[in-house]
């Protein structure tokens, strides 16, 4: 296909070491000459725009004299193979850069772009050093599946896992099973009503005998990570880059949101890739940009709050949008202009509550005072009209606070970064009808006379003691507006025999408990008048599996028991968020 300025060829082979062919489309311009490649590999079907050019301007990149390339990765659509999630695109990555690389009309300078799963293409290809990779944009992805993908914090993410496999992944894996019309349009057919239907398939157990998935024949991948142990360290490694980071030679932008269901992931892939990349150009090199977005949304408006035209894709700071700030990249890394890119702070943040981009010089930021804000009652927590504060005076002798956990009748999700179908419950949504629930401790500050911003690292220190066998805390860090609308601005879990972290179960001893629950972070100024408050409980569900509080899990069990949560906040046990303020910013 040829227009006026570009050329589109489709369906172009590329041979993997193995002989397996992958399929590409290739836009190019229309004109004599050799031309920096863009690529981007990608299991969601290179022929569909809402993937493919999702917040690029593909005839914008190809005006300003790149190549672009569209593959669909191993076992996905046009090309062969089978697919196994996330286990190929180191070496598939490697012979695909290689080969655009080689093309007559390449100048033998390719750079990757892409979010999510390709965003990870990026960072497995990137590991292989392919001699001809200059530069990568990786936006609002992971670096290991127990990271946030298929785990947080040793929580099953339940709704986004199940989308997933069913959603992304069925389609395509039917239409290879199906080859006659009538049974690919009776299987599709069967499809459509569980994907309409998921909402209360999320609430089917055990996981393992989950029924769409089961019944269509796809996705045996599912099952196969349901088995997998988390300590099982060969397995999860394979798909994995935090034991990679000092292999990654190239320069990085890396994209995220804060409402991003791979928040977490993504801003560590920045702070080790500028740690320990291989090479001071790798290292110096690594810059971060975090919008008030959710995963793939990079609009103005995310869930029940509007940020201001600034804060989209399309207008960044009044100055550009994702494609120029590409463009901007790219061209000095691939085409070796001055592209100011130099200039560019390390770090962008929108600060949500002034709806203001600011540049930093790094992450977390050096000037952070981090710094305690207990939790006070008299045991009386439970809702938001219960008696529970937040304050920076250290506790003395207070009662505790306890609640039930019952995991047939889990705290719904309601806001935060969530990706799943069925519901959009994603971003910054009021959280009053989920306060006024019993299972929910809920701490409030005073009412602020001068603002306060919070920007960076979030984490909840917690001291609970229960009776099950095993069980899950949460925490939320909430906004409170003058009106008592309450935004929720960063979230975060833990299972209580993975407190440690994901490499080892520890028993969970009697008696009161440590716990440190990663929010991930956030960047708010919290304006006079309004209320800084924590909200505690033991679930948030679908978005994670409802821990059965019985040693075992929903995913090979369907027995549940309750369980009797005890918070407690005093001297000797003094519960607390760590907030990251940053001094006298916006101070009168």
């Amino acid at each position: 296909m040829i227009h006026d300025e570009m050329i589109l060829e489709k369906n172009i082979a590329c041979k993997m070491r193995d002989g397996t062919m992958l399929y590409s489309d290739i836009y190019r311009p229309n004109r004599a000459g050799q031309f920096p490649v863009l690529l981007t590999r990608l299991p969601y079907n290179k022929n569909l725009p809402f993937y493919s050019h999702r917040y690029l301007d593909t005839n914008r990149l190809v005006s300003h004299g790149y190549v672009v390339i569209i593959q669909d990765v191993r076992g996905r659509y046009r090309s062969e193979g089978d697919f196994q999630p996330f286990m190929n695109e180191a070496e598939d990555g490697y012979d695909t850069v290689e080969w655009a690389a080689s093309l007559p009309y390449s100048s033998g300078k390719v750079g990757m772009f892409g979010l999510s799963y390709y965003g990870f293409t990026q960072l497995m290809a990137a590991t292989e050093r392919p001699p001809h990779l200059h530069a990568i944009f990786p936006a609002m992805t992971l670096n290991d599946q127990r990271d946030a993908v298929l785990y947080q914090n040793g929580a099953y993410a339940l709704a986004s896992s199940e989308t997933w496999a069913l959603e992304s992944i069925a389609p395509d894996q039917l239409l290879r099973k199906n080859n006659d019309k009538t049974s690919c349009n009776k299987a599709m057919e069967k499809w459509s009503e569980y994907l309409n239907g998921i909402g209360e398939l999320y609430q089917h157990f055990p996981v393992n005998e989950w029924p769409p998935l089961r019944e269509l024949g796809v996705a045996d991948f599912f099952y196969e990570f349901l088995e997998r142990p988390l300590e099982e360290e060969g397995f999860w490694q394979a798909s994995s880059i935090k034991h990679k980071y000092d292999r990654i030679n190239v320069p990085a932008y890396h994209v995220g949101g804060w409402y991003d269901s791979l928040l977490g992931p993504t801003i560590r892939n920045y702070i080790d890739m500028k740690g320990k990349a291989d090479g001071d150009l790798a290292k110096a090199n690594q810059k971060l940009i975090i919008g008030p977005w959710a995963h793939g949304d990079f609009g103005s408006v995310i869930g029940e709050r509007s940020f201001g035209v600034h804060a989209s894709e399309d207008w960044i700071d009044g100055k550009e949008d994702l494609t120029s700030l590409h463009l901007r990249w790219f061209d000095h890394w691939l085409k070796g202009m001055d592209a100011g890119n130099f200039e560019d702070a390390p770090v962008k943040i929108f600060v949500m509550g002034i709806n203001k981009w600011r540049d930093e010089a790094e992450w977390p930021l050096c000037r952070t005072r981090y710094t305690p804000f207990y939790f006070h009652g008299g045991g009386r927590a439970n809702t938001k009209h219960g008696d529970g504060r937040l304050s920076m005076e250290e506790p003395g002798d207070e009662r505790a606070d306890h609640f039930v956990y019952d995991p047939n009748k889990p705290v719904p999700t309601n806001g935060g970064g969530t990706l799943y179908a069925g519901v959009n419950t994603t971003g910054p949504r009021d959280q009053s009808h989920v306060e006024k629930r019993e299972d929910v401790l809920v701490f409030t500050s005073e009412i602020l006379k001068q603002p306060v911003e919070v920007t960076g690292p979030i984490k909840v220190v917690l001291w609970a003691k229960t009776d099950a066998k095993d069980t899950d805390f949460t925490a939320k860090l909430v906004d409170v507006l003058p009106d008592g609308t309450a935004f929720n601005l960063a979230d975060g879990i833990v299972r209580a025999k993975y407190r440690h972290g994901n490499s080892r179960e520890t028993e969970l001893e009697e008696g009161i408990v440590k716990y440190d629950i990663d929010l991930w972070a956030t960047s708010n100024v919290f304006l006079p008048g309004h209320c800084i408050r924590v909200e505690i409980s033991s679930s948030n569900a679908p978005r994670f599996l409802p821990n059965p509080n019985t040693g075992s899990s929903l995913i090979n069990s369907s027995e549940v028991l309750m369980a009797n949560q005890t918070i407690h906040h005093c001297e000797n046990y003094p519960s607390h968020i760590l907030l990251p303020i940053i001094p006298d910013v916006h101070r009168a």
